[in-house]
């Protein structure tokens, strides 16, 4: 069970998840952001996560909070999959403004309401299924060649989501675009501005196929659940802190 208690301002993440962790706390000690490589995989999508502790503890209790168990076992969904430190990262980043604001801090993830675990995870999961193969180019340089495309997320916010192509290296010589390809989700702050100020989640495992859809494992070195800090803290607050 995830809490964050004894967490002290100023460690780096992989401290605070080590911290902040009041059983399993081991379970970073040679944390790799490799993600999965398996493709296929004989139970739902609960199951698989539930299957991935390593990767996935704190987020099956996310989806349990949130209410969403049915769509994760039952539903045909698309889930771009944040892992356990980019929702530790979050909510440590939560208690700094909680304590600063001299109210008392997140302790377990039950402190924070279902409303608001939902509204945010939500954001990461799409109906339908698609691979890497069903999505367009991206490249956030030349957005007006290759924009990726638009999406509604399952609490149809917008989102967009392309494939990163990138360049391949021998030596001297580059060639563009022949490198390898990675999947990348972007929550878009600004509407009026569709192409500026993108927060890039790439991807570091992607097509992992349950039996009722597909995951794509978000890399979690540069992310924080809810893509903007702000934001979760906001939808957190919003909602309520404890009991």
């Amino acid at each position: 069970m995830y809490t964050l208690k004894n967490i002290t301002k100023g460690l780096t993440l992989i401290a605070v998840i080590a911290i902040g962790l009041t059983t399993g706390c081991k379970k970073y000690e040679h944390y790799l952001d490799t993600g999965t490589t398996t493709p296929t995989y004989n139970g739902s999508i609960m199951q698989y996560l539930e299957s991935k502790p390593l990767n996935f503890d704190t987020l099956t209790q996310v989806i349990k909070l949130a209410g969403m168990e049915d769509v994760f076992k039952n539903e045909n969904v698309t889930l771009f999959a944040p892992q356990d430190p980019s929702i530790a990262k979050s909510i440590n980043r939560l208690n700094a403004y909680l304590s600063s604001a001299g109210k008392d801090s997140v302790k377990t993830l039950s402190d924070i309401k279902p409303k608001a675990w939902k509204e945010i995870l939500s954001m990461y999961v799409f109906k339908g299924t698609n691979r890497l193969k069903d999505y367009r180019q991206v490249d956030t340089l030349a957005l007006d060649t290759y924009s990726g495309q638009g999406y509604l997320s399952y609490n149809e916010k917008p989102l967009n989501i392309g494939v990163v192509y990138n360049d391949a290296v021998n030596g001297s010589v580059t060639i563009k675009y022949a490198g390898y390809r990675q999947l990348m989700i972007s929550y878009i702050p600004d509407l009026s501005k569709p192409k500026s100020n993108w927060i890039n989640a790439s991807i570091s495992s992607s097509d992992i196929n349950p039996s009722n859809g597909i995951v794509h494992s978000i890399k979690f070195a540069n992310h924080s659940f809810g893509f903007s800090v702000d934001r979760f803290i906001l939808i957190a607050t919003e909602n309520g802190i404890g009991n």
